[in-house]
């Protein structure tokens, strides 16, 4: 009798806890989701960013199998690294299959995943750092780091770091493996024999069947809304139409002050092409700050100091170097593992947008004033004298003499009349200080006037 009540006092304390067990069972029976996404382009601060959005992304839709399809020629140590470390760290089971090349960088990335499969002549390896350009071998330096990087995540998930270490070091021999002169690549059979793949696999569907996946949700990463309007905005020709609205505003501004429409189109231009390079992670901080820093000096130039110099020089070598280097994934000007056409492209992107946008001031400026919609910001007419209008400080005595630029006319500006000083604006023409002037006429509270 006493056994009955023992027996039935644990079958109702393990009661909840068997209802509990049979549910969980219940629920993971379910199908399993299965989150997939592509590394299919170069390793750069683009893809970095890519990679850490569909991770977050698997993670809100609680996969339970992550697989990158993988096919690449490598790109950035540093963000290759990156994309290493977020993987290695990841607590879902990540798999990749390597849709024909896995190749410096994303050999890395492959073999920081679980398990490895390889599509029929994929291959895997040359993991040899490059410069820029792609041709020569980088510093020993950064052939240091990728090899112990390469050796670390092979240790990690229990392949052979010395295999991995002579994907990058040609000088490294491995007995069976490889000769010493030679970097490793490993076809699909190379790879399964020394343990750097699992076994081949012709489609994802085919992968998750090797994990004894039968019932399964395929979860695919979709490009947000958000992320669509950033790569507009990366588009080179629109990077180049931004820039020729910031210089187009900011001269506008100068022409005609206290307008603020050239200047607001100007700002937002500046927003629009910066705030996409920062969020992928190419404009940095510091080259933001070279952008502002020449925008301040230029306007020093223009406003404080007399004639065209130092600071106007050197804000203009500011603005075009923080928009080009904005566009460009260096570090502090180490411009080793930057593409060479990259960094043209950028530089011939930002020169070509400045050159229009002169061109177009050049062409478009004397005919401002005769847009309807300008002058409904701006008082383009002339209130002339025979007309009614008399508000006047100066007498016709000064019409005709001649006299020298005080500052600047840009247009507006003051001028040296036999010792005196005078308000005085051009006909829309640049006078720099110094310049002989002469008055043409006194109408209004600043004298018209043109070189002399």
């Amino acid at each position: 009798m006493k056994q009955v009540l023992i027996t039935l006092i644990f079958s109702c304390f393990l009661l909840p806890f068997s209802l509990l067990a049979q549910e969980a069972d219940s629920l993971e029976s379910g199908p399993k989701k299965v989150y997939t996404f592509k590394i299919d382009d170069n390793i750069d601060p683009r893809m970095n960013r890519k990679v850490r959005l569909a991770l977050e992304d698997a993670k809100e839709k609680k996969a339970d199998l992550i697989i990158i399809e993988m096919d690449t020629y490598g790109g950035a140590v540093n963000d290759a690294d990156d994309i290493r470390t977020m993987i290695l760290e990841e607590k879902k089971p990540i798999h990749v299959w390597i849709n024909k090349d896995a190749a410096s960088a994303g050999a890395l990335i492959s073999i920081a995943c679980d398990s490895i499969y390889m599509a029929p002549g994929a291959s895997i390896g040359a993991a040899t750092v490059v410069m820029g350009g792609g041709g020569d071998a980088a510093p020993d330096k950064y052939q240091s780091y990728m090899r112990s990087m390469m050796r670390s995540t092979a240790e990690a998930k229990g392949r052979n770091p010395k295999i991995a270490e002579a994907m990058v070091d040609e000088n490294l021999e491995v007995e069976g493996v490889s000769p010493k002169g030679t970097v490793i690549t490993f076809s699909v059979s190379e790879a399964i024999a020394n343990g750097f793949s699992e076994g081949q696999a012709n489609t994802i569907e085919e992968v998750i069947e090797k994990q004894g996946i039968e019932d399964y949700e395929l979860i695919a990463y979709k490009t947000s809304n958000a992320e669509n309007i950033i790569a507009f905005f990366l588009n080179p020709a629109v990077s180049g139409f931004l820039i020729l609205i910031i210089f187009a505003g900011i001269y506008f501004e100068i022409q005609t002050p206290g307008v603020g429409f050239p200047l607001a189109a100007s700002i937002i231009a500046i927003v629009l092409y910066f705030i996409p390079y920062y969020l992928i992670g190419l404009a940095q901080n510091w080259e933001i700050a070279v952008f502002i820093v020449g925008c301040i000096l230029l306007l020093v130039e223009v406003f404080v100091l007399p004639g065209f110099g130092v600071f106007g020089i050197l804000g203009i070598i500011g603005i075009l170097t923080g928009l080009t280097l904005g566009m460009v994934p260096n570090d502090a000007f180490d411009f080793t593992f930057v593409p060479s056409g990259d960094l043209f492209a950028a530089l011939l992107t930002v020169i070509l947008a400045a050159v229009t946008a002169i061109g177009l001031i050049f062409f478009f400026a004397p005919k401002v004033n005769q847009w309807s919609a300008f002058s409904s910001v701006s008082l383009a007419s002339t209130h002339r004298r025979d007309e009614g209008y008399t508000s006047t400080s100066y007498g016709d005595n000064l019409l005709g003499k001649e006299g020298i630029a005080h500052t600047r006319l840009m247009p507006s500006g003051k001028i040296e009349i036999e010792d005196e000083i005078y308000d005085a604006y051009s006909r829309g023409e640049f006078i720099d200080r110094g310049e002989k002037i002469k008055v043409i006429s006194t109408e209004g509270t600043s004298l018209k006037v043109k070189k002399g």
